[in-house]
């Protein structure tokens, strides 16, 4: 388990706006390591993990793009059925809601990484170690 810096970023729900924004943080060597697009009707929020999160936040701020960042859960996990089902009862159980995911697992690889905004980071922690993520 690792806790990251996710970058939000509100665009108009266009074509292009990915590939714009993309090739802002490719032209100064910034890695993208997971994604999410979560789509409205006029917009987009664009959920990044990226290698250099501050140096990202300034590239896209000065871009004139609206930029917050936020702690995210990052899981390595092995990719079995079950897996998520027993991740989910553990988090709620303790009371944990998992507000939002996204991640996923290459076909036929045997892991692959989770990242999770939670309502309690605090709690999700104790529970992953319990869990011995």
């Amino acid at each position: 388990m690792e806790i990251l810096k996710q970058l939000s970023v509100f665009v108009a729900n266009r074509p292009g706006s990915l590939a714009r924004i993309s090739a802002l943080l490719a032209g100064q060597g910034i890695n993208i390591q997971g994604l999410s697009v979560a789509d409205a009707v006029d917009h987009a929020v664009v959920r990044f993990i990226v290698d250099l999160p501050a140096r990202a936040m300034v590239v896209l701020s000065e871009a004139g793009l609206l930029v917050l960042e936020s702690d995210i859960i990052a899981l390595h996990l092995t990719n079995r059925p079950g897996e998520m089902s027993e991740l989910g009862n553990r988090l709620g159980q303790a009371g944990v809601n998992i507000e939002y995911a996204y991640g996923g697992m290459g076909v036929g690889d045997a892991s692959g990484v989770l990242f999770l905004k939670v309502s309690d980071e605090e709690q999700a922690r104790e529970v992953l170690a319990g869990m011995g993520l």
